[in-house]
């Protein structure tokens, strides 16, 4: 019997590599694996990309054992979590563990760089700053390790450092480059020059030769490398497309197009749409990102979304899906009690430092309450994100989309449809990132249009949720304003 041929997708996010192996033609999902990574807590977050490389070869190989087909994989691309600093040697071996997009130990750095440049930012880069930027980083390291910051050679974010470890090229895409801050959505360009007049010691030629090359958007990597074929199972005619960031792929997995929002609810929130033309917002709430099709990708990131409620849950001595199940008891409103989700400091607004807060409990508190609360504060936080994403795009008048973790929720999800009295569709598919990864794939593989493979694969279809006209958003959303105005 001849195999089928097929693609695989890979998300390599904070808390675990995924791979998808799916039908080249079809889209058809034929198997699928999973590995963990070591666990992190901000405000110092960490990971060797080592660990990384070990969880894509134990979840390759369980996708592979998987399949009950024999399939033939023809192109691999990954996606990976944004704005995390690989830094490598001149042997090209990695210096210290990776800092993450979580990581907020660069907050003063951050407060350094943007102190009354905020619009010049923007305008530069399309986004001003905060300490989930890569380019903070490397001015932390500058100011705490020195010794390192000298040794670099080449620095990567972590798809393009997973790439490398697949096709010995340093090579990356315009979607992840432009959540570095030293990258130009409107340009198309590094920004060497902005690295030499922000980060001492080094020249604007030392900067260019440590970037990686950005490829287009259906632009092969290169092949695979044997020895990496072999770890992988794999053929050594497989191709490594360019991957991009875990955002860019989310949109490309459910066929975003302009005027539609997607609303991610993962261990952080984003809320993002795609445009023609690059955003430049001087207020910082909106970065600027390019998409991984050549268009263009205005995000809001919130750093607390199923993390609070998974705190919550080990509170009140349950799993997440009790949950959910205790939330959806308790009425809209969790009767005045008030939860800013601030639990890991938070990026919209920019308040790196701040912590939670719960307001209006009283002495007849239940766990429900607190339970409805901590989903009720995460959804209103998200909210706050799309209010500001529209601010500065315009309001959206296309779908809205709920994916990541948080999308298997039902309080999450109905919650998004009737605080933001919007219609909200649930793409059937769970591992939204992994598929967009794999549509990539297969548009290298086949040289198609990446939007006609999403759409042929039917990518964003599901169910739709109406927003309930019983629930007092208006009410709901001004108590959250309240209660996060007081907040420190």
């Amino acid at each position: 019997m001849r195999a089928r041929l097929a693609v695989a997708g890979v998300d390599s996010s904070t808390q675990s590599t995924k791979v998808q192996l799916r039908d080249l033609s079809s889209g058809d999902l034929l198997g699928m694996g999973r590995a963990p990574h070591p666990t992190t807590t901000p405000p110092r977050s960490e990971q060797d990309p080592r660990a990384w490389w070990r969880a894509l070869v134990a979840s390759f190989r369980e996708a592979l054992a998987t399949c009950a087909d024999e399939i033939e994989v023809r192109a691999v691309s990954v996606a990976g979590q944004q704005h995390g600093m690989v830094i490598l040697d001149q042997a090209g071996e990695v210096i210290r563990p990776a800092k993450l997009w979580n990581d907020t130990e660069s907050a003063a750095e951050s407060s350094d760089l943007v102190a009354g440049r905020a619009r010049w930012w923007a305008e530069a880069v399309g986004s001003v700053p905060v300490a989930s930027f890569t380019v903070t980083k490397l001015l932390w390291l500058c100011h705490n390790e020195p010794l390192s910051y000298e040794r670099i050679a080449r620095v990567l974010l972590p798809h393009d450092w997973l790439t490398y470890q697949l096709t010995g090229q340093f090579v990356t895409d315009r979607g992840d480059a432009s959540g570095t801050g030293y990258w130009s959505p409107t340009e198309g360009e590094w920004r060497a020059d902005l690295l030499t007049r922000c980060l001492p010691r080094r020249s604007a030629q030392d900067w260019s030769r440590a970037l990686p090359e950005v490829l287009g958007a259906t632009e092969a990597a290169g092949p695979i490398r044997p020895e990496a074929a072999d770890e992988l199972c794999l053929s050594h005619e497989v191709i490594i497309g360019p991957g991009t960031g875990d955002n860019m792929a989310a949109a490309l997995g459910i066929g975003l197009g302009n005027g539609d929002t997607a609303v991610s609810i993962g261990t952080s929130g984003t809320v993002f749409s795609v445009r023609d033309h690059p955003v430049a917002d001087g207020s910082g709430c909106v970065a600027g990102f390019a998409d991984a099709t050549g268009r263009f990708l205005p995000l809001v990131c919130t750093l607390n979304a199923t993390l609070v409620t998974e705190a919550i849950a080990r509170l009140v001595g349950v799993d997440v899906l009790d949950l959910d199940e205790l939330a959806s008891t308790e009425p809209a409103g969790a009767r005045g009690m008030v939860l800013v989700p601030y639990l890991a400091g938070e990026r919209t607004p920019n308040r790196p430092h701040s912590t939670g807060t719960l307001t209006g409990i009283r002495t007849d508190v239940s766990r429900s309450q607190l339970a409805r609360a901590a989903f009720e504060g995460v959804v209103c936080g998200l909210l706050d994100g799309l209010d500001a994403l529209e601010a500065v795009t315009g309001k959206a008048t296309g779908r809205t989309f709920v994916v990541g973790g948080g999308a298997r929720s039902l309080t999450y999800t109905q919650l998004l449809a009737d605080l933001s009295n919007r219609r909200v569709t649930v793409p059937a598919e769970d591992e939204i990132v992994a598929f967009g990864a794999c549509v990539q794939a297969a548009a290298v593989a086949a040289g198609a249009d990446l939007e006609l493979v999403a759409k042929g694969w039917g990518a964003g279809s599901g169910p739709v949720l109406e927003p309930d006209p019983n629930v007092d958003r208006d009410t709901i959303r001004a108590t959250y304003t309240r209660a996060r105005g007081i907040q420190t």
